[in-house]
């Protein structure tokens, strides 16, 4: 359902909430290392999230990245129309393109109902869930 940037994007923020603000920046091969997920492909991961304000990223020695918002503002869906994009809450899960583009001209597939709730209901699933909700404290 969603992509493996995705899944690890969520992972490496849940991480990154759990690490203490004034410690200051966690590098990506300690994330990296921690996470057991691929360094190169995490930083370009973590580039994009950093881009579109979730984090932000220093260079050099002491660089890495850092939450740049409050874990309780970052919700789920914030990181997966970054990262994925709302495809999976807008198209259609068998013809091509929207599910409004499939319903005007009145070819909506067997699935259309049935996926339009649960759309919906994961849509509103990955709004209700802050990262703050989700980190696990030791």
């Amino acid at each position: 359902m969603l992509s493996n940037s995705c899944r690890y994007g969520i992972r490496a923020v849940i991480y990154l909430a759990g690490k203490d603000p004034k410690k200051g920046n966690t590098g990506i091969k300690q994330i990296s290392a921690d996470l057991g997920l691929p360094g190169p492909f995490l930083a370009k991961i973590l580039q994009q999230l950093a881009r579109n304000g979730i984090l932000s990223s220093t260079k050099g020695p002491n660089g890495g990245f850092i939450l740049l918002k409050k874990p309780e503002s970052i919700t789920l869906l914030d990181i997966v129309k970054i990262i994925d994009g709302e495809g999976i809450f807008k198209n259609c899960i068998i013809n091509t393109g929207s599910c409004k583009g499939v319903k005007a001209s009145k070819k909506a597939c067997p699935f259309h109902d049935d996926y339009g709730r649960l759309r919906m209901d994961l849509a509103n699933l990955f709004r209700d869930k802050t990262i703050a909700g989700l980190v696990v404290k030791p």
